[in-house]
């Protein structure tokens, strides 16, 4: 899903062995600006609302903030990191998928 082999931005190599995984990026990334965006969004609400403001509107505004910011960033970084290159996911990206255990 990565747009820099389209753009011609990627050469094709592997990342190093010791960088981050894609998803531990993107998990990372949307943390925080989960936070960021809930602040900037309530920032916001208070600028547009001025004294008319209530608690419900803007605890609505800071949650649309975050979901918004968060998704927005992590799909970026999905489309822009090399991490997130097809070849870097083959080779980093494991789920861990449970173990059956014999007694």
């Amino acid at each position: 899903m990565a747009l820099r082999q389209k753009l011609g931005w990627s050469e094709g190599d592997l990342m190093r062995s010791d960088a981050k995984p894609c998803s531990r990026l993107m998990r990372q990334t949307a943390a925080i600006f989960t936070v960021g965006g809930a602040i900037g969004f309530w920032v916001l609400c208070r600028l547009h609302y001025g004294p008319r403001i209530t608690v419900p509107r803007s605890l609505r505004w800071a949650g649309c903030g975050a979901v918004s910011v968060s998704t927005s960033t992590a799909m970026l970084v999905r489309l822009f990191s090399p991490e997130c290159e097809p070849q870097n996911i083959a080779a980093y990206d494991h789920i861990k998928t449970p173990q059956a255990s014999l007694p």
